[in-house]
């Protein structure tokens, strides 16, 4: 089920805005797609991102693939849980499985740039048909 307090990328990353931090990670259709998740590259503390910018990667058991910033703003944490337990983002992708925590530059963004849960599911059923 997708959670409906989070929005989408097409790239398939979610954010979840709490104030003005959002936490960010990859949806359950993308950790389903990549299969068993062995590796995470994720950005430092400080960073600064712009939407759009490449956050990090993620490897695993079959291809590595980019992951995107769904909004604009600066890194404030990291899960450094994925370092040990990459398999996280398998089991549980929108809880323990989270990647970064961001302070959203420009809130506006995420309702302008990012799809509802409906309409991510409604882009998930064409692009895999």
């Amino acid at each position: 089920m997708t959670p409906e307090d989070s929005r989408y990328a097409k790239s398939h990353e979610y954010i979840n805005v709490e104030g003005e931090v959002g936490t960010i990670g990859i949806t359950e259709y993308a950790q389903k797609e990549l299969g068993d998740v062995v590796f995470v590259e994720l950005p430092q503390v400080g960073t600064q991102l712009e939407a759009g910018d490449e956050l990090g990667s993620i490897e695993s058991v079959k291809a590595v693939s980019e992951l995107f910033a769904p909004v604009g703003g600066e890194v404030i944490e990291v899960n450094e849980r994925l370092a040990e337990k990459p398999e996280l983002i398998n089991t549980d992708p929108y809880g323990d499985g989270w990647m970064v925590r961001i302070k959203v530059a420009d809130l506006s963004e995420v309702d302008e740039l990012l799809m509802t849960a409906e309409e991510y599911d409604e882009y998930v059923e064409t692009e895999s048909h």
